[in-house]
């Protein structure tokens, strides 16, 4: 069996064998804004890459740190590489966690992120789960509204790929080149 994954920018990696070298950030845009959020199971097409987009514009205005809203941008990018699993699945799959956790490393040390405190990765956490309670309820008329308060004003609008990815890139270079 063909160990290895080909990639859009055509990179060939093995999932269990990568570098930051393997990692792109043009793969990882085109790939987020070609995946659905939440399984599919939506009212319409929200991309991966339009959650991390609201997740980064939340964290800057939270916390007015660049770095923190670049990891918020990036904290789903292993999915690129990986796929996800919904949530109440992923918990009892340690070894696909522990793939997931490799993953992100590599990645935050590819965007010179792995300097991240834990009490940054939480307050990453608690946006995505935030992001995720007003994701629910917006694009899936039978959940009850959050509780927690949003600082930003997310877009939930369907949005072309090509659209979302430019997007997603353009604020990668911005946040990206603030240090």
């Amino acid at each position: 069996m063909n160990p290895y994954m080909h990639t859009y920018t055509g990179k060939k990696i093995n999932p269990f064998a990568f570098t930051k070298d393997d990692i792109d950030i043009k793969d990882i845009a085109h790939a987020l804004s070609l995946l659905c959020r939440g399984g599919g199971h939506l009212k319409m097409f929200y991309s991966v890459a339009q959650h991390s987009l609201n997740c980064a514009q939340e964290a800057f205005l939270r916390y007015q740190d660049s770095r923190l809203s670049l990891a918020c941008l990036l904290h789903d990018a292993s999915e690129v590489y990986i796929s996800d699993i919904i949530r109440p699945l992923k918990q009892h799959l340690k070894l696909y966690e522990d793939i997931e956790s490799q993953w992100m490393k590599v990645i935050f040390e590819k965007y010179e992120l792995s300097e991240l405190k834990d009490e940054d990765l939480l307050k990453i956490k608690r946006i995505d789960d935030d992001m995720l309670a007003y994701e629910l309820y917006t694009l899936m008329e039978h959940q009850s509204k959050p509780s927690c308060l949003l600082k930003s004003q997310p877009c939930f609008a369907e949005r072309h790929h090509h659209d979302v990815e430019k997007e997603f890139l353009e604020l990668f270079e911005r946040l990206s080149n603030i240090k």
